[in-house]
């Protein structure tokens, strides 16, 4: 790969950003796209189709034969809350290939025990979340009932495009919360993307119930995504 080529392609790793290295089969053209860098034609709708799927491929693009190798960071989940969904949640995650990271102020609840394992922190998210920033690989889910500690980090995953917003709750809770979010500044289309009450209706019942549902709406969010776009 070309010096050029592969600084870009490391600059976007560093900064968790989307690439498709485009390599031209028939000579040694080699162009790396970012998510969100103009692409049109053929080649842009399929660079579209790999940077959702996160599979390389051939494609045919006016008459040359092109190999696509995507690079996508790491998705991850971000669970507010020490409870027993984040529990089973916990287990889930790493079998579909999410890392994820448990964040809950409430010691009683966030405690090594409960957690083995797990990446686990004891802290207010609107101080951990200043040295581990969402952004929009990353998965928000908020489950732990209480405003004080699930809105900030809703709100900032609304704010960063997170491509998953989901907050435990019935329909006269969320709609308390929305209110809120709305004083926060985040606006009703940022809102609406909260997936509320959380979780494919599957009819869970038991917190492990509702951590498969919520994994799979998860899942389903991430290859359902819409990609960042220029600007």
């Amino acid at each position: 790969m070309q010096l050029e080529a592969l600084t870009k392609l490391n600059a976007a790793r560093r900064s968790r950003r989307a690439a498709v290295v485009v390599t031209d089969l028939a000579g040694d053209h080699v162009q790396v796209i970012l998510e969100g860098e103009p692409v049109f034609g053929l080649l842009g709708e399929e660079t579209a189709k790999v940077f959702r799927s996160g599979k390389a491929g051939t494609v045919e693009v006016e008459g040359r034969s092109l190999f696509l190798n995507v690079h996508l960071p790491p998705p991850r989940i971000v669970v507010i809350g020490a409870v027993h969904i984040s529990q089973a949640l916990a287990r889930l995650a790493p079998v579909a290939g999410y890392d994820l990271t448990i964040i809950d102020p409430r010691t009683a609840f966030a405690t090594e025990e409960r957690f083995e394992g797990v990446d686990l922190i004891a802290d207010w998210p609107e101080d951990v979340l200043k040295d581990r920033p969402l952004d929009a690989y990353t998965a928000l889910a908020a489950v732990t009932h209480d405003p004080k500690i699930d809105d900030f980090p809703l709100s900032e995953a609304l704010r960063v495009g997170c491509f998953y917003v989901g907050a435990l709750g019935s329909r006269k809770t969320h709609a308390k919360r929305v209110e809120r979010l709305k004083e926060m500044g985040r606006s009703d289309n940022e809102i609406s993307r909260i997936a509320a009450p959380i979780g494919l209706d599957i009819g869970a019942a038991s917190p492990a119930e509702i951590a498969l549902a919520t994994l799979a709406q998860i899942v389903q969010a991430f290859r359902r995504r819409d990609l960042i776009t220029a600007g």
